[in-house]
């Protein structure tokens, strides 16, 4: 396999890829109305992927793929846009009101189809399957109705490669860091329910809302004294609603927050925490807790065979590796991971303007950055399939 033709097309078709990446950040969708960027990307995989593979699912996502038969390397792409007021003066800024490529997702599709291309051009030396995914910002999840629909099976997917900007990693640089890269997320919603009354005679109330901010303060100490200190985890109280008269105890009150942890069985123990501490505290309260955990992303997996294989790739093409960066965030692509080889590589754009902001608006170059990265992850992942 000739590795320097797979670069030479890649560097090509960056031209086309800039275009398109202005084209799908003029006409942004928000998540679960993707349909019209979905067409825009496979119009222009058109002629380069295998027509009789292109398969719409998940609502608004597709998959097609380039090279044939055997094991293949899944390319992971978000469609989706977030509900933000565009702020930047870029000529070609949204044409939608109240929807943006905040998130780099505009970057991540254009770099797609460069590398789909430049793999079609290049021979293929692995086949290459593109996975042209919905709601990544949302829920229900587009990778995991993805991973649960059987196509990455059916399409002989061998291993899966994301890319991400990143605004906290200096420009040029990129990730590549084994195992747990992002956290598993969970949310909890709890309500406090108590006896309500006139607020001039509390003794003949269970006061719901005096409850509720003792289960905050509870809260608080979950990870400072039981979680291990080793095991990095957030447990964020993010909401709190009770009562809307002054003169009246409240009969209920609501708490909701997130859970963010790197390993399962903090994971365990932070859900399991939240419904005691809720339980526990409304009962001395003369209250009850009806709490409730909605189980998100789980944890993102690095495989450390293609970690390592992708890592010497991109050392060799000049990338500044940077080797152990984790965070509490959290990406939909970990359900891939759950039963796939993968690898989530981060690429830096050095901007003060972060990920999600209205301003946000990486350039030419992080596109570029982020082709070469996930170049650098289908030659890594492809070696360690055809090894």
């Amino acid at each position: 396999m000739n590795e320097n033709r797979l670069w030479e097309a890649l560097d090509a078709h960056m031209p086309a890829a800039r275009e398109l990446r202005r084209t799908l950040h003029r006409v942004p969708e928000v998540s679960g109305k993707e349909a019209g960027t979905r067409d825009t990307v496979l119009k222009h995989l058109d002629g380069v992927v295998d027509p009789e593979s292109v398969m719409h699912l998940a609502g608004t996502g597709a998959v097609c793929r380039v090279g044939g038969s055997g094991p293949a390397v899944g390319l992971r792409a978000e469609l989706d846009a977030l509900p933000v007021v565009e702020e930047t003066e870029a000529s070609w800024r949204s044409e939608n009101l109240g929807a943006m490529h905040a998130c780099g997702h505009d970057v991540h599709m254009a770099a797609l189809v460069a590398v789909m291309s430049a793999v079609r051009d290049a021979g293929a030396p692995w086949p290459a399957l593109a996975v042209l995914q919905p709601r990544e910002e949302t829920y229900p999840s587009g990778a995991e109705d993805i991973a649960d629909s059987g196509v990455l099976t059916d399409q002989q997917c061998g291993a899966m490669i994301g890319t991400h900007v990143q605004s906290t990693l200096d420009a040029g640089h990129v990730s590549c860091t084994p195992g747990g890269v992002n956290a598993a997320a969970d949310e909890f919603h709890m309500t406090i329910r108590g006896t309500p009354g006139h607020a001039a005679y509390p003794h003949l109330t269970n006061d719901s809302l005096f409850a509720a901010s003792q289960v905050v303060v509870g809260l608080q100490s979950v990870v400072s004294r039981l979680v291990d200190p080793m095991s990095p985890a957030v447990l964020g109280v993010s909401s709190f609603a009770a009562g809307e008269a002054a003169n009246v105890v409240p009969g209920e009150a609501t708490v909701s927050g997130t859970l963010r942890s790197l390993d399962e069985r903090t994971r365990q123990q932070l859900r399991q925490k939240v419904c005691d501490i809720a339980n526990g505290i409304a009962e001395v309260h003369g209250c009850t807790a009806d709490v409730r955990i909605t189980a998100g992303e789980p944890v993102l997996f690095n495989d450390p065979a293609v970690t390592e294989s992708a890592h010497e790739v991109l050392v060799n093409r000049g990338f500044s590796v940077v080797e152990d960066m984790r965070s509490l965030g959290a990406d939909d692509f970990a359900f891939y991971a759950e039963s796939l080889p993968s690898l989530m590589l981060f690429v830096g754009t050095g901007t003060s303007e972060s990920l999600h902001s209205s301003t946000f608006l990486p350039d030419d170059d992080d596109l570029r950055n982020v082709a070469r990265a996930m170049m650098a992850g289908y030659i890594g992942a492809g070696g360690i399939l055809s090894a």
